[in-house]
């Protein structure tokens, strides 16, 4: 299974930008793809982003399409989300999610808290 770690996560103002990054404990070449969730306070997970790695074809929620920008680094094994135009119901905890070519359950990281707030 493969380790996980999101970072980059903080408080940042309506309209500022923040970067997440996900580092994960394999090749990134082992891993299919990676996917960008967020849960807010009382609400549901959901899909914000997702790559393909071996294509770099990506798809997004359309509530963040044309702010949010989802990309990995081969060479470092680790992906990030770049936003942009952040609003208040951005707030959430973001989670970095990956599945292998192997099979079995996708992983998760622990999750980084992102707070849009003035």
């Amino acid at each position: 299974q493969v380790q996980l770690v999101e970072s980059g996560g903080g408080l940042v103002q309506p309209g500022g930008s923040l970067r997440l990054s996900c580092a994960a404990s394999i090749s990134i070449f082992s891993i299919k793809h990676m996917r960008w969730y967020r849960q807010a306070l009382g609400k549901q997970r959901e899909l914000v982003a997702s790559i393909t790695t071996s294509s770099g074809s990506t798809n997004y929620a359309d509530s963040v399409k044309g702010r949010f920008t989802i990309a990995r680094d081969n060479a470092k094994n680790a992906m990030y989300l770049q936003m942009h135009s952040l609003k208040p119901e951005d707030t959430a905890v973001y989670y970095c999610n990956a599945e292998t070519y192997y099979g079995g359950f996708p992983s998760w990281g622990q999750g980084t808290q992102v707070t849009v707030s003035s």
